[in-house]
């Protein structure tokens, strides 16, 4: 069981006093320490759904034991390790992380709702100095701890945990000094005898986008799950799901775009019905008083909301999902699809945690000296490599025989 040093006294979260000591420590705002290692590693209390957690720091689960449940894998096994630092700046003693954007959340001149138009319509570069599009859609899943799984959640995770975890992360990064979770809106999840206040609270957070200052327009960012498609006048429109009666408008050319970025994503999604298809998008008011796209990206989850993709992966995710010890997915963040990363990694198999690698069946010469390379690096951790081109998925760590 894990201790936290509180406010000078040393608590165990079975104790009877705990959850009234973070009550209290929430109020006087102080940090905890986990005491997985000395002298202790900074923590932070969280407010997610009226239920206080002890959370970690925003980029801190290195410092952590392994044997401790806030531990992450060591980030270099993924698209992360190369834009700490660069694109994304942790400041410990905030508790907070600085991001760097490779798009605008401004514009200057006139609407012209071009949806996923220009050249971040793949919203994915190699770039370690600012994050893409979906890269931030990455950084928001793991830091609201959406990549990590374990079979005792089965069927307790739903979009009411992904919207109070994505803003409680949202809040700990910012933006050029502005807190992202006062850009980013997330769609809470609906009750139909709470729509008018629902819808309120809606048009409240985005009546910004209708605002003009010296420095142009600004815009927001929406991350939300898409219910459906529906064909327009012209082009498409997104329906997304919690948000009944709202819709995003895309043009023709951003549609068609969109499909042929993001075809794997689609795919993945049209093949499972328990899968999720989550999208963010920058979004801007037009003069009509509508709210249209102006860039966005996609990112498929399985029905665990663990990102995917690939069918490969969603396999691999799928005999993950069943196993006792816990998982964590790697993400590729702006890592192009010819570079290896950890697909996932058990941070708790015992003598020691594994990374698991998904060598795709048109990897070449480079790929393959690459991946060597990454596992030659980590002598501490495990190896499981299943390529491809050579036939069935082998026997997982773990697995029951």
């Amino acid at each position: 069981m894990r201790q936290f040093l509180i406010g000078g006294e040393i608590q165990t979260e079975d104790a009877e006093s705990f959850q009234e000591c973070v009550t209290r420590s929430y109020r006087d705002k102080l940090r905890p320490l986990c005491l997985c290692r000395e002298p202790g590693v900074a923590m932070y209390i969280a407010n997610i759904g009226n239920q206080l957690v002890i959370k970690r720091m925003p980029l801190s689960g290195g410092d952590h034991d392994p044997a401790c449940p806030s531990y992450e894998p060591p980030y270099e096994l993924t698209g992360l390790g190369a834009l700490i630092g660069s694109a994304i700046k942790p400041d410990a003693a905030a508790g907070t992380a600085a991001l760097k954007l490779d798009f605008s959340l401004s514009k200057r001149g006139p609407s012209t709702g071009t949806g996923a138009g220009g050249t971040q319509a793949g919203s994915v570069t190699n770039d370690s100095r600012r994050l893409s599009l979906r890269a931030l859609l990455n950084l928001l899943w793991h830091e609201s701890g959406l990549t990590e799984w374990t079979v005792h959640w089965a069927g307790k995770r739903h979009w009411w945990q992904v919207y109070h975890h994505l803003c409680e992360a949202a809040g700990t990064l910012s933006v050029r000094g502005e807190i992202l979770a006062d850009r980013l809106f997330v769609p809470e999840p609906f009750r139909a005898d709470g729509k008018i206040a629902i819808e309120q609270r809606r048009a409240q957070a985005m009546s910004r986008l209708f605002r003009s200052d010296a420095g142009g327009k600004k815009m927001m960012l929406l991350a939300g799950e898409i219910k459906e498609f529906t064909s327009a006048r012209s082009g498409q429109q997104l329906v997304i799901k919690h948000m009944p009666g709202f819709r995003l408008h895309l043009e023709e050319v951003a549609w068609r775009r969109l499909q042929r970025r993001f075809e794997v994503e689609l795919a993945l999604w049209r093949h499972n019905e328990n899968s999720h298809l989550v999208a963010i998008a920058t979004i801007e008011g037009a003069a009509a008083g509508f709210v249209s796209i102006n860039e966005i990206a996609l990112m498929t989850v399985t029905e665990h909301w663990l990102p995917i993709e690939d069918a490969h992966e969603e396999r691999l995710l799928e005999k993950l999902a069943r196993l006792r010890g816990k998982t964590v997915k790697g993400l590729r963040f702006n890592l192009a699809r010819s570079q290896p990363f950890a697909n996932a990694v058990l941070p708790e198999l015992r003598p020691q945690p594994m990374a698991l690698y998904i060598v795709p069946p048109n990897a070449d010469a480079e790929f393959e000296a690459a991946l060597a390379e990454m596992i030659e690096a980590r002598p501490d951790l495990g190896a499981w490599v299943w390529r491809v081109s050579d036939g069935e998925m082998p026997s997982l760590p773990g697995e029951p025989s």
